[in-house]
């Protein structure tokens, strides 16, 4: 009873430090008081009079958590059991072998090997099959049991056994386990004779150091013109991003201000150092995946007119978190500010002060927004992500796609045709699958018995399904029959009528299980819509300056 109690007094704690630490105004103790009186009053009724045994750690887990869930996604407890997760987030190091795993089929695999680490080094691929880890069973197994088998202090030694497809034996290994640090970059090069590349996807520490290196070393190798990829990149490190936009800009400038509900958060980010390179030209790639810090380096370079900004309308998550410890080793991110890019625009979509009665939330709407400009006087918006220069449209995948990459049978068949061809194509840019290699995958397809319903289906169902309920279901039975054979003539022949789109991306998933990140790019380079636009703008100077002038 007593432990169950220090968990309701950790709790009161906790809410008493924050009613001190944010000096809520005198009028707002009394409610306070009033509903942590409650809660523990409540607690104690609950657990001791509730029919059936309760966890109180869960219970009151489950209520920090609700508690939490009226804010915004990104406030978030952490539990001392999430800590080293959390922090392998946050920072992209852990000590263990260097290798991500995942479940596709229910196999626990390796998903990505890092290049450079023990189990790279190894001989370990894209597809193995976990089958042991120091003797001890690891199928069936979750990703998080068996990473933590994997896991350890570093210099310790790990025996892993794995499955390869078209291996009929194990392949055993001992590995050293050591510090993993996680490439921010996972992408550079030159992908013309003097065009520069580098796809950043992590902003975790070390990201601007990356950045700056690549940089350098691709004007070393030629460049003199460079893409930076930051589509799909969450963001990270607000100091990383800052570092990053200061090796395009001049020393002394800003790069971005916070304002929050406390003066300690109220702060204004300069550029420290002397810039790398303040004149060659300069394309950034983003999309709505890219968010927090990749919008302060995409919006900040955007802002100074420094770089051309190509894709989609970015996420738009304008606000910063801060991690406070809590008591026994728990934590909680919160967010403390709103952040303001150069022109002075916050580009947060979502407007979490104003939830609906059904707890959903809207984004700020056009008529709310307001106009900024640019350094070189551009219009430019707040609220709702970064707009880009040249906005290209993205079609979404089909469904039949969708199903076949979340069902994990693309990653499945990449793992069959790298088993059966060993040898990767050379170059791998040139790689693409033949007529025969194509048919060879829809046949295995239909060995899988795959099968989904597309939106269409669904809504042909829902129209049976309303013309029942309205009584006329008889009268139009012909044709709906007729409607519902031809959608699945159609659905039948997916495979075959969506094979480009299906080839792109299984080619990607195949260059990837050969050369990891180096050979997925290098395969999409020629399609990939965005770059391409990229090569355009950066190979006509004239039309590059027009862009960034007001217009």
């Amino acid at each position: 009873m007593n432990k169950k109690f220090r968990v309701t007094s950790l709790l009161l704690l906790i809410a008493l430090v924050a009613i001190f630490a944010f000096r809520a105004p005198a009028e707002k103790y009394f409610d306070i008081a009033k509903s942590l009186d409650i809660f523990a009053t409540l607690f104690k009724e609950v657990n001791t009079y509730y029919v059936d045994e309760v966890d109180p750690k869960k219970l009151i887990e489950t209520g920090i958590i609700g508690m939490l869930e009226q804010l915004d996604p990104y406030t978030d407890y952490i539990s001392e059991e999430n800590r080293e997760a959390f922090s392998i987030q946050t920072t992209g190091q852990y000590a263990g072998v260097g290798a991500l795993i995942g479940i596709v089929n229910k196999k626990t695999v390796i998903t990505n090997p890092y290049v450079g680490f023990p189990a790279h080094r190894a001989g370990l691929k894209v597809g193995d099959e976990f089958i042991a880890v120091d003797g001890k069973d690891a199928q069936g197994k979750s990703t998080s049991e068996v990473s933590n088998m994997l896991k350890g202090n570093p210099k310790t030694d790990v025996e892993i056994a794995v499955k390869r497809m078209g291996q009929k034996d194990l392949i055993k290994v001992k590995l050293t386990r050591e510090k993993i640090k996680i490439n921010n970059i996972t992408y550079q090069g030159l992908i013309d004779t003097d065009l520069g590349y580098i796809r950043l996807e992590e902003f975790t520490p070390g990201a601007s150091d990356e950045v700056k290196e690549a940089v350098l070393n691709l004007k070393k190798a030629g460049a003199k013109k460079l893409i930076l990829d930051l589509r799909n990149n969450p963001g990270g490190s607000l100091y990383e991003a800052i570092n990053i936009v200061n090796i395009f800009i001049p020393k002394g400038n800003e790069v971005v201000s916070t304002k929050g509900k406390l003066e300690e958060w109220n702060k204004t980010y300069t550029t420290l150092n002397g810039p790398i390179d303040t004149e060659t030209p300069l394309v950034v790639l983003a999309n709505g995946g890219s968010a927090s810090a990749s919008e302060i380096v995409a919006g900040s370079l955007q802002d100074y007119d420094r770089a051309v900004l190509i894709g989609q309308k970015t996420f738009g998550k304008g606000l910063v978190q801060t991690t406070r410890q809590l008591s026994y080793n728990a934590q909680l991110k919160v967010t403390t500010a709103k952040y303001y890019i150069p022109s002075g625009r916050c580009i947060q979509a979502l407007d979490y002060s104003h939830r609906k009665s059904d707890g959903s939330v809207d984004k700020f709407a056009d008529s709310t927004k307001s106009e900024f400009k640019t350094k070189n006087g551009r219009k430019v918006y707040d609220g709702g992500g970064l707009d880009p220069d040249i906005h290209l449209k993205k079609e979404a995948p089909s469904s039949a796609l969708v199903e076949l990459n979340n069902a994990g049978y693309l990653f499945d068949y990449a793992t069959k045709y790298c088993s059966e061809n060993p040898i990767p194509p050379t170059p791998m840019k040139n790689f693409r699958l033949s007529d025969i290699d194509y048919k060879k995958f829809t046949d295995w397809m239909k060995a899988q018995k795959f099968s989904y319903t597309t939106e269409l289906e669904k809504k042909a169902n829902d129209l049976v399904a309303s013309a029942k309920a309205e009584r006329h279901y008889e009268d139009l039975k012909p044709s709906l029959a007729e409607l519902q054979n031809k959608i699945n003539d159609y659905h039948t022949a997916d495979l075959t009528r969506l094979r480009t789109e299906i080839s792109a991306l299984l080619e990607e998933e195949i260059a990837f299980h050969y050369q990891l990140g180096t050979g997925q790019v290098e395969v999409s380079l020629s399609r990939d819509h965005e770059i391409q636009e990229a090569r355009k703008i950066l190979a006509d100077i004239v039309s590059y300056k027009k862009i960034l002038s007001p217009r």
